[in-house]
């Protein structure tokens, strides 16, 4: 039996239904796992989603191309092929994508988180024989605090900036973390005000009925006086900017799973380290592989050297495969911390 998904140049594609998973070229059908832009990229014929990530796939990909949603658990017949998605727990409309033909099963898992972030459809294991996973964080140094201990200290430090008179400044993907940062704030402890991309993909996700505060963008007309006590989410790219300096005085602290590793708070020049990722721990990235009950196991985008030799030592028939997909860049650091993280794989082979 000749393999559901083979890895090409243009990205993951099952032959037996002539279509591509997140490909990073032009397609003729392309099925997204979710919105990110190193998963969903521009210019395929034809694209298939679970219905919350239309909504920003248009958004991203304009209007005018061909766009298909499905729901999750909901199978359809693709050329003989058995297609279905299953929640994967990292953004507003990700999903796993499992694959069905002649009795063979296998779950292409995007990226994905178990723990619960109360906005996205939390993760569901699927059985299969063959599982594709992600290793962004595939060391066992990231292991993720609960959500309530690191939204208490954030409102914590949010409430003393307001206190002497400062403003509060949050940096996060404007896809996935702003929304998190945003469902875990205590909105009596000040207004919140919102960077336009983050504020463009809230209101296409509201409109199309998700439970998001509805916060005002940035307005260059208001003072900096009237931004005192307030709290604004912008994208990392926006850290140390012209845009950034109008809010002075500020405080700035950056949510990333990179945050756990030492150093990278004070090379990025954040005041606060928030340690908040949309992608799973070592843990959970144990817990994903084992519950799916898969023999083989395709290890991409991440600590992939790492994470498949520890599967392979738990007898599972663990193989590296290379793709285009970039998991959680490292934005928070600089050079230097390519080199602290090899020290770090190094410390941690020895009790993998």
């Amino acid at each position: 039996m000749g393999q559901l998904i083979e890895f090409t140049n243009k990205g993951l594609y099952c032959p037996q239904g002539q279509f591509y998973l997140d490909p990073w070229k032009p397609v003729d059908k392309a099925l997204i796992t979710h919105a990110h832009g190193d998963h969903a990229h521009w210019g395929s014929k034809s694209y298939l989603s679970h219905h919350h990530s239309l909504p920003i796939l248009k958004l991203r990909l304009g209007e005018q191309n061909h766009y298909e949603g499905i729901g999750y658990g909901e199978p359809v017949m693709i050329n003989g092929v058995k297609v279905s998605f299953h929640p994967a727990g990292h953004i507003v409309g990700s999903a796993q994508i499992r694959l069905e033909h002649k009795g063979e099963v296998w779950v292409f898992s995007g990226d994905y988180k178990l723990q619960d972030d109360g906005l996205s459809t939390p993760f569901e294991p699927v059985k299969c024989n063959t599982f594709i996973t992600e290793s962004t964080f595939g060391l066992p140094i990231y292991n993720w605090a609960p959500q309530t201990e690191i939204y208490d200290d954030l409102n914590q430090w949010r409430a003393k900036n307001a206190a002497r008179g400062f403003a509060s400044l949050l940096f996060g993907y404007s896809l996935g973390k702003a929304q998190r940062l945003l469902m875990g704030l205590d909105l009596t402890i000040g207004p919140v005000y919102l960077h336009g991309s983050v504020w463009q993909i809230n209101q296409r996700l509201i409109d199309a009925g998700h439970p998001l505060p509805p916060c005002p963008q940035v307005d260059l007309k208001l003072k900096k006086a009237d931004y005192r006590n307030a709290t604004i989410i912008a994208p990392p790219s926006a850290m140390a900017s012209p845009w950034a300096r109008r809010f002075l005085p500020y405080a700035t602290a950056m949510a990333s799973g990179w945050m756990q590793v030492r150093g990278n708070k004070r090379r990025r020049a954040a005041d606060k380290g928030l340690v908040l990722s949309d992608h799973a721990d070592w843990q959970e990235l144990n817990k994903a592989v084992k519950e799916t009950g898969a023999e083989c196991i395709y290890v991409t985008h991440g600590y992939t050297q790492t994470f498949s030799h520890w599967l392979r030592e738990q007898g599972l028939d663990a193989r590296i495969v290379k793709t285009q997909y970039e998991g959680e860049r490292n934005d928070t650091a600089d050079d230097d911390t390519a080199s602290e993280e090899i020290t770090i794989i190094k410390e941690t082979n020895q009790d993998v």
